[in-house]
Protein backbone atom coordinates (compact mmCIF):
# COMPACT_ATOMS: atom_id res chain seq x y z
CA UNK A 1 0.00 0.00 0.00
CA UNK A 2 2.70 2.26 0.42
CA UNK A 3 4.21 1.61 -3.11
CA UNK A 4 0.73 2.49 -4.43
CA UNK A 5 0.50 5.38 -2.35
CA UNK A 6 4.24 6.35 -3.50
CA UNK A 7 2.92 5.80 -6.81
CA UNK A 8 0.39 7.54 -6.87
CA UNK A 9 1.46 10.67 -5.14
CA UNK A 10 -1.30 10.62 -2.61
CA UNK A 11 -1.05 9.42 1.83
CA UNK A 12 -1.14 5.59 2.79
CA UNK A 13 -4.64 6.30 4.23
CA UNK A 14 -6.14 8.13 0.70
CA UNK A 15 -5.47 4.82 -0.88
CA UNK A 16 -7.00 2.41 1.87
CA UNK A 17 -9.79 4.96 1.48
CA UNK A 18 -9.75 4.58 -2.25
CA UNK A 19 -9.77 1.37 -2.11
CA UNK A 20 -12.58 0.26 0.45
CA UNK A 21 -14.67 3.37 0.08
CA UNK A 22 -13.99 4.81 -3.51
CA UNK A 23 -17.26 7.52 -3.33
CA UNK A 24 -15.57 8.84 -0.81
CA UNK A 25 -12.28 10.45 -2.81
CA UNK A 26 -12.64 12.30 -5.89
CA UNK A 27 -12.82 10.68 -9.23
CA UNK A 28 -9.33 12.21 -10.23
CA UNK A 29 -7.92 10.86 -6.87
CA UNK A 30 -9.83 7.46 -7.68
CA UNK A 31 -8.19 7.19 -11.22
CA UNK A 32 -4.19 7.76 -9.73
CA UNK A 33 -4.91 5.02 -7.27
CA UNK A 34 -6.48 2.66 -9.43
CA UNK A 35 -3.43 3.50 -11.97
CA UNK A 36 -1.17 2.63 -9.25
CA UNK A 37 -2.53 0.15 -8.79
CA UNK A 38 -2.55 -1.89 -11.48
CA UNK A 39 1.12 -0.69 -12.45
CA UNK A 40 2.38 -2.50 -9.00
CA UNK A 41 0.34 -5.52 -9.20
CA UNK A 42 -1.34 -4.81 -5.37
CA UNK A 43 -4.06 -6.74 -4.20
CA UNK A 44 -5.54 -6.16 -1.09
CA UNK A 45 -6.18 -8.55 1.36
CA UNK A 46 -10.31 -8.12 1.34
CA UNK A 47 -9.51 -11.25 4.27
CA UNK A 48 -8.10 -9.36 7.02
CA UNK A 49 -10.18 -6.12 6.02
CA UNK A 50 -13.64 -8.16 6.78
CA UNK A 51 -11.82 -9.74 10.10
CA UNK A 52 -11.12 -6.19 11.41
CA UNK A 53 -14.13 -4.87 10.20
CA UNK A 54 -16.79 -7.92 10.86
CA UNK A 55 -17.72 -7.47 7.08
CA UNK A 56 -16.61 -7.14 3.46
CA UNK A 57 -17.68 -5.88 0.19
CA UNK A 58 -18.72 -8.72 -1.01
CA UNK A 59 -22.75 -9.45 -1.82
CA UNK A 60 -23.23 -13.28 -2.74
CA UNK A 61 -25.51 -14.70 -4.54
CA UNK A 62 -27.25 -18.01 -5.10
CA UNK A 63 -29.50 -18.66 -8.95
CA UNK A 64 -31.37 -22.63 -9.08
CA UNK A 65 -28.63 -22.66 -11.89
CA UNK A 66 -25.84 -21.29 -14.38
CA UNK A 67 -27.02 -23.43 -17.71
CA UNK A 68 -30.05 -21.73 -17.52
CA UNK A 69 -29.68 -17.93 -19.25
CA UNK A 70 -32.64 -16.17 -17.90
CA UNK A 71 -30.72 -15.57 -14.79
CA UNK A 72 -28.34 -13.64 -16.79
CA UNK A 73 -30.25 -10.23 -17.44
CA UNK A 74 -30.86 -10.32 -12.88
CA UNK A 75 -27.33 -11.22 -12.23
CA UNK A 76 -26.13 -8.32 -14.63
CA UNK A 77 -28.14 -5.80 -13.38
CA UNK A 78 -26.83 -6.58 -9.91
CA UNK A 79 -23.50 -6.93 -10.61
CA UNK A 80 -24.12 -3.64 -12.55
CA UNK A 81 -25.49 -1.41 -9.47
CA UNK A 82 -22.81 -3.47 -7.36
CA UNK A 83 -19.79 -2.17 -9.31
CA UNK A 84 -20.45 1.38 -9.33
CA UNK A 85 -20.72 1.85 -5.51
CA UNK A 86 -17.46 -0.53 -5.15
CA UNK A 87 -18.62 -3.78 -4.24
CA UNK A 88 -17.94 -7.11 -5.79
CA UNK A 89 -20.53 -10.32 -6.94
CA UNK A 90 -19.97 -13.60 -6.10
CA UNK A 91 -22.06 -16.51 -7.87
CA UNK A 92 -23.34 -19.93 -6.61
CA UNK A 93 -25.84 -22.18 -8.13
CA UNK A 94 -27.57 -24.23 -6.02
CA UNK A 95 -29.27 -26.79 -8.40
CA UNK A 96 -32.91 -26.47 -7.27
CA UNK A 97 -32.02 -28.32 -4.17
CA UNK A 98 -32.79 -26.60 -0.92
CA UNK A 99 -30.13 -28.41 0.98
CA UNK A 100 -27.30 -27.32 -1.85
CA UNK A 101 -28.94 -23.97 -0.83
CA UNK A 102 -28.28 -23.88 2.67
CA UNK A 103 -24.64 -25.20 2.22
CA UNK A 104 -24.15 -22.32 0.06
CA UNK A 105 -25.36 -20.00 2.50
CA UNK A 106 -23.01 -21.48 4.89
CA UNK A 107 -20.23 -21.16 2.77
CA UNK A 108 -21.13 -17.63 2.24
CA UNK A 109 -21.88 -16.58 5.43
CA UNK A 110 -17.84 -17.61 6.76
CA UNK A 111 -16.90 -15.55 4.40
CA UNK A 112 -18.27 -12.61 5.62
CA UNK A 113 -20.14 -11.52 2.68
CA UNK A 114 -21.91 -8.14 3.87
CA UNK A 115 -25.62 -9.55 1.92
CA UNK A 116 -27.36 -12.05 0.45
CA UNK A 117 -29.66 -12.66 -2.75
CA UNK A 118 -31.58 -16.28 -2.84
CA UNK A 119 -34.03 -16.78 -5.85
CA UNK A 120 -35.65 -19.35 -4.16
CA UNK A 121 -38.31 -18.21 -1.50
CA UNK A 122 -38.64 -21.66 -0.09
CA UNK A 123 -35.42 -22.78 2.15
CA UNK A 124 -34.54 -25.92 3.52
CA UNK A 125 -35.21 -26.24 7.55
CA UNK A 126 -32.54 -24.29 9.45
CA UNK A 127 -31.78 -21.76 6.54
CA UNK A 128 -33.70 -18.94 8.15
CA UNK A 129 -33.12 -19.68 12.04
CA UNK A 130 -29.13 -19.10 10.28
CA UNK A 131 -29.77 -15.87 8.76
CA UNK A 132 -31.18 -14.48 11.59
CA UNK A 133 -28.53 -15.55 13.59
CA UNK A 134 -26.03 -13.95 11.37
CA UNK A 135 -28.26 -10.65 10.85
CA UNK A 136 -27.41 -10.29 7.46
CA UNK A 137 -29.63 -8.54 4.96
CA UNK A 138 -31.27 -10.68 2.76
CA UNK A 139 -33.38 -10.52 -0.67
CA UNK A 140 -35.41 -13.06 -2.38
CA UNK A 141 -35.83 -12.47 -6.21
CA UNK A 142 -37.79 -15.59 -7.25
CA UNK A 143 -41.51 -15.06 -6.45
CA UNK A 144 -43.32 -12.19 -4.15
CA UNK A 145 -43.16 -14.55 -1.34
CA UNK A 146 -45.71 -14.51 1.30
CA UNK A 147 -43.16 -15.05 4.02
CA UNK A 148 -40.23 -13.14 3.15
CA UNK A 149 -36.81 -14.05 5.41
CA UNK A 150 -36.33 -10.49 4.80
CA UNK A 151 -36.55 -8.08 1.43
CA UNK A 152 -38.23 -9.43 -1.77
CA UNK A 153 -38.00 -7.73 -5.27
CA UNK A 154 -39.67 -9.77 -7.97
CA UNK A 155 -42.99 -10.58 -9.63
CA UNK A 156 -46.02 -12.80 -8.85
CA UNK A 157 -45.64 -16.07 -11.17
CA UNK A 158 -49.28 -16.88 -9.73
CA UNK A 159 -50.36 -13.84 -11.02
CA UNK A 160 -48.73 -13.73 -14.31
CA UNK A 161 -49.53 -17.74 -15.01
CA UNK A 162 -53.18 -16.66 -13.78
CA UNK A 163 -52.99 -13.70 -16.74
CA UNK A 164 -51.78 -16.04 -19.17
CA UNK A 165 -54.42 -18.11 -18.86
CA UNK A 166 -57.16 -15.76 -18.82
CA UNK A 167 -55.38 -14.13 -21.95
CA UNK A 168 -55.50 -17.05 -24.27
CA UNK A 169 -59.55 -17.77 -22.82
CA UNK A 170 -60.65 -14.26 -24.03
CA UNK A 171 -59.03 -15.32 -26.86
CA UNK A 172 -61.37 -17.96 -27.67
CA UNK A 173 -59.48 -21.24 -26.46
CA UNK A 174 -61.40 -23.30 -24.25
CA UNK A 175 -59.14 -26.66 -23.96
CA UNK A 176 -56.16 -24.93 -22.32
CA UNK A 177 -53.14 -26.62 -20.76
CA UNK A 178 -50.08 -25.81 -18.70
CA UNK A 179 -46.84 -27.81 -19.33
CA UNK A 180 -44.11 -26.61 -16.02
CA UNK A 181 -40.65 -27.96 -15.06
CA UNK A 182 -41.18 -30.08 -11.97
CA UNK A 183 -42.40 -28.95 -8.93
CA UNK A 184 -41.13 -30.54 -6.48
CA UNK A 185 -38.04 -28.61 -5.73
CA UNK A 186 -38.87 -25.41 -7.95
CA UNK A 187 -41.91 -22.45 -5.90
CA UNK A 188 -41.71 -21.04 -9.23
CA UNK A 189 -43.47 -23.89 -10.83
CA UNK A 190 -45.81 -24.56 -7.68
CA UNK A 191 -46.42 -20.96 -7.80
CA UNK A 192 -47.30 -21.00 -12.22
CA UNK A 193 -49.62 -24.46 -11.28
CA UNK A 194 -51.76 -22.40 -8.89
CA UNK A 195 -52.20 -18.99 -11.04
CA UNK A 196 -53.73 -21.51 -13.78
CA UNK A 197 -55.79 -23.23 -11.17
CA UNK A 198 -57.45 -19.60 -10.00
CA UNK A 199 -57.58 -18.54 -13.63
CA UNK A 200 -59.77 -22.32 -14.07
CA UNK A 201 -61.66 -21.30 -11.23
CA UNK A 202 -62.34 -17.84 -12.24
CA UNK A 203 -63.90 -19.06 -15.54
CA UNK A 204 -65.95 -21.63 -14.23
CA UNK A 205 -64.22 -24.54 -16.14
CA UNK A 206 -63.20 -27.94 -14.60
CA UNK A 207 -59.73 -29.22 -13.69
CA UNK A 208 -58.65 -31.88 -16.21
CA UNK A 209 -55.53 -33.99 -14.98
CA UNK A 210 -54.59 -34.14 -18.37
CA UNK A 211 -54.28 -30.71 -19.15
CA UNK A 212 -51.48 -30.43 -16.30
CA UNK A 213 -47.49 -31.61 -17.19
CA UNK A 214 -44.47 -31.59 -15.34
CA UNK A 215 -41.42 -32.39 -17.87
CA UNK A 216 -37.91 -32.03 -17.27
CA UNK A 217 -36.22 -29.34 -18.77
CA UNK A 218 -35.37 -29.44 -22.47
CA UNK A 219 -36.23 -29.12 -26.29
CA UNK A 220 -37.30 -33.18 -26.66
CA UNK A 221 -39.66 -32.49 -23.55
CA UNK A 222 -41.32 -29.91 -25.11
CA UNK A 223 -41.44 -31.76 -27.84
CA UNK A 224 -43.43 -34.69 -25.73
CA UNK A 225 -45.73 -32.26 -24.29
CA UNK A 226 -46.78 -30.83 -27.29
CA UNK A 227 -48.17 -34.34 -28.91
CA UNK A 228 -48.89 -35.66 -25.73
CA UNK A 229 -51.65 -33.11 -25.42
CA UNK A 230 -52.97 -32.61 -28.43
CA UNK A 231 -53.56 -36.10 -29.76
CA UNK A 232 -54.18 -37.38 -26.34
CA UNK A 233 -56.33 -34.56 -24.26
CA UNK A 234 -57.21 -32.62 -27.73
CA UNK A 235 -56.06 -29.28 -26.13
CA UNK A 236 -56.76 -26.28 -28.03
CA UNK A 237 -54.02 -24.11 -25.99
CA UNK A 238 -50.59 -24.92 -24.69
CA UNK A 239 -48.88 -22.97 -21.69
CA UNK A 240 -45.48 -23.75 -21.40
CA UNK A 241 -44.39 -21.65 -18.15
CA UNK A 242 -40.99 -23.02 -19.71
CA UNK A 243 -39.50 -21.45 -22.57
CA UNK A 244 -36.88 -23.77 -23.83
CA UNK A 245 -39.94 -26.65 -23.62
CA UNK A 246 -42.02 -24.13 -25.26
CA UNK A 247 -39.33 -24.03 -28.66
CA UNK A 248 -39.18 -27.86 -28.38
CA UNK A 249 -43.06 -27.87 -29.05
CA UNK A 250 -43.15 -25.11 -31.24
CA UNK A 251 -39.84 -27.58 -33.28
CA UNK A 252 -42.16 -29.83 -33.12
CA UNK A 253 -44.90 -28.78 -34.35
CA UNK A 254 -43.23 -27.42 -37.59
CA UNK A 255 -41.85 -31.45 -37.91
CA UNK A 256 -45.65 -32.93 -38.08
CA UNK A 257 -46.97 -29.85 -40.25
CA UNK A 258 -49.43 -28.86 -37.52
CA UNK A 259 -50.52 -25.25 -38.15
CA UNK A 260 -49.37 -22.75 -34.90
CA UNK A 261 -52.12 -21.59 -34.12
CA UNK A 262 -54.05 -23.64 -36.30
CA UNK A 263 -54.12 -27.09 -34.70
CA UNK A 264 -52.77 -25.75 -30.95
CA UNK A 265 -52.02 -22.29 -29.97
CA UNK A 266 -48.77 -21.90 -27.90
CA UNK A 267 -47.79 -19.58 -25.40
CA UNK A 268 -44.31 -19.63 -23.06
CA UNK A 269 -43.84 -17.41 -19.76
CA UNK A 270 -40.45 -15.22 -20.34
CA UNK A 271 -39.50 -13.37 -23.49
CA UNK A 272 -36.88 -16.04 -24.62
CA UNK A 273 -35.08 -14.00 -27.61
CA UNK A 274 -35.54 -17.28 -29.48
CA UNK A 275 -39.12 -16.92 -29.23
CA UNK A 276 -39.57 -13.23 -31.10
CA UNK A 277 -37.82 -14.83 -34.08
CA UNK A 278 -39.59 -17.97 -35.01
CA UNK A 279 -41.93 -18.01 -37.53
CA UNK A 280 -45.10 -17.96 -36.06
CA UNK A 281 -43.48 -15.55 -33.41
CA UNK A 282 -44.46 -16.98 -29.26
CA UNK A 283 -46.74 -14.78 -27.77
CA UNK A 284 -45.30 -14.57 -24.21
CA UNK A 285 -45.05 -12.54 -20.94
CA UNK A 286 -42.22 -10.03 -20.75
CA UNK A 287 -40.77 -10.38 -16.96
CA UNK A 288 -38.52 -7.32 -15.39
CA UNK A 289 -35.53 -9.89 -14.98
CA UNK A 290 -32.89 -7.05 -14.56
CA UNK A 291 -34.67 -4.48 -13.70
CA UNK A 292 -35.49 -6.79 -10.43
CA UNK A 293 -31.51 -7.38 -10.47
CA UNK A 294 -30.85 -3.70 -10.11
CA UNK A 295 -33.36 -2.49 -7.46
CA UNK A 296 -32.71 -5.69 -5.46
CA UNK A 297 -29.06 -4.86 -5.14
CA UNK A 298 -29.72 -1.06 -4.44
CA UNK A 299 -32.16 -2.11 -1.74
CA UNK A 300 -29.24 -4.32 -0.28
CA UNK A 301 -26.81 -1.59 -0.39
CA UNK A 302 -29.49 0.80 1.11
CA UNK A 303 -29.34 -1.60 4.16
CA UNK A 304 -25.86 -1.96 4.05
CA UNK A 305 -24.87 1.79 4.24
CA UNK A 306 -27.35 2.85 6.67
CA UNK A 307 -29.98 4.26 4.14
CA UNK A 308 -33.16 2.43 5.10
CA UNK A 309 -34.05 -0.38 8.03
CA UNK A 310 -36.93 -1.52 6.07
CA UNK A 311 -38.17 -4.18 5.06
CA UNK A 312 -38.92 -3.64 1.36
CA UNK A 313 -41.28 -5.86 -0.73
CA UNK A 314 -41.28 -4.69 -4.41
CA UNK A 315 -43.41 -5.91 -6.72
CA UNK A 316 -42.45 -5.18 -10.45
CA UNK A 317 -45.24 -6.52 -12.48
CA UNK A 318 -45.10 -7.91 -15.72
CA UNK A 319 -46.70 -7.67 -19.17
CA UNK A 320 -48.10 -10.38 -21.69
CA UNK A 321 -46.75 -9.88 -25.31
CA UNK A 322 -49.32 -11.01 -27.81
CA UNK A 323 -48.06 -12.66 -30.74
CA UNK A 324 -49.45 -14.99 -33.93
CA UNK A 325 -48.55 -18.08 -32.19
CA UNK A 326 -52.11 -17.57 -30.40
Amino acid sequence: MRDVAQQAGVSTMTVSRALSDPEKVSPEIRRRVEAAVAAIGYVPNRLAGSLSSQNSRVIGLIVPSLENSLFAPTIQGVSEVLRRQGYQLMVADCGYREEDEAALITAFLAQRVAGLMLHNTRHADGARQMLARAGLPVVETGEMAPDPIDMVVSYSNEDAARAMVLHLHRLGYRRIALVTLPAANNDRSRARQAGFRAALAELGLAEDPRLMLEMPPGLPSGAEAVVRLVEGAQADAIFFAGDVLAIGAHFECQRRGWAVPGRVALAAFDNFELLGQMVPPVTTLRLPRAEIGRRAAQILLDRIQGRSDEKVRIDLRFEIIQRASS
